[in-house]
């Protein structure tokens, strides 16, 4: 009867392996996070020595893809939670417990730099840190062995992650998209990190047969990805990213304009624009469909931040 009831254990402990290792974790959704943290988890991976692939696969099965509540409200990829020392803003909703509190972070940069150190400074993951870099199963598995997560399908999740999408290859070629002196100049300090740039127009753009200033647009609905627009319209991500002045993390948010051509140099429907409350560089440039680097050229700006009051002369 024991060694019925082991047979029967293992049977279902395969059949599980082998309904995570079918799931698909390639999707629009999936494709547009690895296009958007890449660069960031590898620039962890040079200062930490944490497989990219890894902290990725983490970040994506955590996150889902970026679309939590918890990375859409606070920023955190990793479920990192508040800690007795911890000062900065804090998320609440029930996990363990009812209430559960979650560290806020400006950017998602902080929320991987504390996974980094979550791993580093915990000595019952050292072990990790003395396999290769390039072992991402051995990595998947000590994860699990070390008491990172409870699901006992964990490793098998991660795995199918790396390898559905080949994020194995950030960590066997990282230089062939970001460099290791690159990184050292992008690297996070431990100073509080600048709020991404937030898309605030007050009043909305005007938009005249799908376009702002006569540059062709789209508004971006709920669950729209820089890849589903890319495809849907015959674009490249790094297209749609450099017409809109966009920074290569920048997630989409439902309800802006994104501009489906190269915004123009100028704007003559009117002359100024008084910058309100929250009001970036960026926004005043997609609210008159006028390139950034212009409004800047012509304004004499040193910087992107703007204040509250402040002309912005359009042509």
């Amino acid at each position: 009867m024991g060694n019925l009831k082991r047979i029967c254990l293992l049977l279902a402990f395969c059949t599980n392996i082998a309904v995570a290792l079918s799931q698909s974790y390639r999707s629009e959704e999936t494709i547009a996070y690895i296009e958007a943290y890449h660069k960031v988890a590898i620039r962890e991976m040079y200062k930490y020595h944490i497989p990219a692939s890894i902290t990725l696969a983490q970040g994506i099965l955590e996150s889902g893809s970026g679309r939590s509540d918890l990375a859409g409200t606070a920023n955190n990829h990793f479920g990192i939670k508040c800690t007795s020392d911890y000062a900065g803003d804090k998320f609440f909703k029930d996990d363990n417990i009812k209430n559960d509190c979650f560290r806020v972070y400006d950017h998602a940069d902080g929320s991987y730099r504390d996974h980094s150190l979550f791993l580093t400074n915990r000595k019952h993951y050292a072990d990790l840190f003395k396999l290769s870099i390039t072992d991402y199963k051995g990595w998947a598995k000590g994860l699990k062995k070390a008491g990172y997560a409870t699901n006992p399908q964990y490793p098998q999740l991660l795995i199918a992650v790396i390898e559905q999408n080949k994020l194995y290859e950030y960590d066997r070629n990282p230089e062939k998209y970001i460099t290791k002196s690159e990184a050292e100049n992008f690297t996070l300090d431990d100073t509080p990190q600048k709020k991404d740039p937030v898309i605030v127009v007050p009043d909305k753009p005007e938009v005249v047969d799908g376009r702002i200033n006569g540059v062709k647009c789209v508004m971006v609905k709920p669950g729209d990805t820089f890849y589903g627009i890319s495809k849907r319209y015959g674009l490249t991500v790094e297209k749609l990213q450099t017409f809109n002045d966009f920074p290569s993390w920048y997630v989409l948010k439902a309800g802006e304009y994104l501009f489906l051509e190269e915004k123009k140099r100028k704007n003559t429907s009117c002359k100024y624009h008084e910058v309100k409350q929250s009001e970036t560089l960026l926004s005043v440039s997609q609210k008159y469909g006028v390139k950034m680097r212009c409004l800047k050229k012509r304004n004499k700006l040193s910087s992107d931040d703007l204040m509250v009051g402040q002309k912005i002369q359009l042509y």
